[in-house]
């Protein structure tokens, strides 16, 4: 048995009482009390990639055919619908949406449109594509979905989706949110009544931990691909709200961070590894949504999609 003096214990005794009161000072959020809501589930399927390569359009199917045998009031979308309109002329990104569109009917349920990536237009020189070009870009998106942010109501959850896309002046993209975006996420918060339980989905996370997942690549990416690169200004934004979960796609892993409280939960996707079997582990799939007594709980659900050439990252 261990025995300590005194002096020794006194000084463990006072270093615990300085770490409580800087744990104090650091303390989570205080949040208000939660607004009653009614319990509901829906799908969060996220990065379909869809393509007539890879028998890309079959996996969609069969994941579409999947979701709709469960029981969900709406589907939101996680972006990354195609692959890929950043870098093919018109004719060949009008073919892969217009792909997506007609395999996406197998839904038959609404569905709440997150942009991602993949879904901006002609962004690489590759492309051949001028930016003076009308859907060059997020138009894209805009023309077949809607708006690139927005938000609505459920059964009492307030839902808000972001635009996590930056488009780069040397043409690339990056994980970033708008000082526009910033300034209407921070009024539609506000706008709540207070204690509304809330749920963000964005397409590029604002918490992962995915770079630790693989080796540093030997040409470090020009840009932040992999997560919103000022997520530092949209996080406190969440400190004085009832935001019950983020939902996240654009990594292709099942994944979840608790951040103050609230879960980060990263969807997987339904191509997996780019339709090349897993991906770290994570198969083709989609996440199931529940929410209930404000408290959002997910699982994710495979299909049985065999790649056409597998490999797992």
């Amino acid at each position: 048995m261990l025995c300590l003096k005194r002096r020794t214990f006194l000084s463990f005794a006072g270093g615990a009482g300085l770490l409580t009161t800087m744990g104090a000072r650091a303390a989570l959020p205080v949040r208000p009390p939660l607004r009653p809501h009614k319990s509901f589930s829906f799908l969060f399927i996220t990065d379909t990639h869809l393509q007539p390569e890879l028998n890309a359009a079959e996996g969609c199917h069969q994941a579409f055919v999947k979701a709709r045998s469960i029981r969900s009031d709406f589907v939101i979308q996680g972006g990354d619908h195609v692959f890929d309109a950043l870098g093919v002329n018109a004719g060949r990104a009008s073919m892969l949406m217009d792909l997506y569109k007609r395999t996406a009917d197998d839904l038959k349920s609404p569905v709440h449109h997150t942009i991602g990536n993949h879904d901006c237009f002609g962004v690489y020189t590759k492309s051949g594509v001028q930016p003076t070009d009308p859907l060059y870009g997020k138009k894209f998106f805009e023309d077949h979905f809607g708006r690139l942010y927005y938000s609505f109501d459920h059964k009492g959850v307030h839902i808000i989706v972001l635009d996590s896309i930056g488009i780069t002046e040397d043409r690339g993209y990056e994980g970033w949110i708008d000082d526009a975006q910033l300034a209407w996420l921070a009024h539609d918060l506000a706008a709540q009544p207070v204690g509304t339980p809330m749920i963000v989905v964005t397409h590029i996370p604002l918490v992962t931990a995915a770079e630790d997942y693989a080796a540093p690549q030997a040409v470090p990416p020009k840009h932040h691909v992999m997560s919103v690169r000022n997520a530092y200004q949209v996080l406190p934004l969440f400190d004085q709200y009832n935001i019950i979960g983020v939902l996240q796609g654009h990594t292709h892993i099942v994944e979840r961070i608790d951040w103050h409280g609230i879960p980060y939960i990263t969807g997987g996707a339904v191509s997996g590894n780019w339709w090349h079997g897993t991906r770290y582990g994570t198969p083709e799939g989609f996440m199931v949504v529940h929410v209930e007594n404000g408290v959002m709980r997910t699982r994710y659900e495979t299909y049985g999609f065999h790649s056409v050439d597998p490999h797992d990252t």
